[in-house]
């Protein structure tokens, strides 16, 4: 696991690529990327993407290759990029997917949330509000992209655009549904050991 604190969204998005390439051709091992990111906006590749950034102001805003929507990224969020080589039975995108929904959902419930999923929409919920965006991208049998974990996140940053594709208010935190402060810093290791746990990998 590589904790890269809080780091600008295009310098990360470039290690992605670089440690993809890489483990492409067996250089490197599985790697999980944790970072925070400053206000940011991504545009995945479904195409109503753009049309969901209600105002961006001075936000940046990217167009990535990850599958899905608009998302927003910034302080308080946990964002993790798993950077696995998919083998054997794990070249099955639709279960990787529910595979970190699975993650998460242990994360959840470590904080005292019963997280869960929405059918027909990808992510993780607490109750009707959405506490998880999943968009992954993967090439040549190699994941990039991942999730973002609302942990402490302002939430009226989202009214900068409709969540995938949803209105703002969908929105939750793991401290708003708490109702208590709840850190990145403590989610960390929690998440760490439970994508270890579903995924199969030992992250360190």
């Amino acid at each position: 696991m590589i904790d890269l604190g809080r780091r600008d969204y295009a310098e990360t998005w470039e290690l992605q690529k670089q440690l993809c390439a890489e483990r492409q051709a067996d250089r490197v091992e599985d790697t999980l990327l944790f970072v925070e990111h400053p206000p940011v906006i991504t545009l995945g590749r479904r195409r109503s993407a753009r049309d969901n950034v209600v105002d961006a102001g001075e936000v940046p805003v990217f167009e990535i290759e990850r599958g899905g929507d608009v998302t927003y990224h910034g302080p308080g969020q946990l964002v993790g990029y798993p950077i696995l080589k998919l083998d054997g039975h794990e070249r099955d995108l639709h279960a990787y997917l529910r595979n970190l929904e699975e993650a998460l959902i242990g994360v959840c419930a470590a904080f005292g949330l019963d997280g869960g999923r929405n059918p027909g929409w990808t992510g993780v919920w607490l109750g009707a509000r959405k506490v998880a965006s999943i968009g992954i991208a993967v090439r040549r049998w190699v994941t990039l992209h991942g999730f973002a974990l609302n942990v402490s996140t302002e939430l009226a940053r989202f009214r900068a655009i409709n969540p995938c594709g949803l209105d703002a208010a969908v929105m939750t935190s793991l401290s708003e549904s708490a109702g208590r402060a709840i850190s990145v810093e403590e989610v960390k290791p929690v998440a760490a050991g439970e994508l270890g746990r579903v995924l199969g990998r030992e992250f360190r």
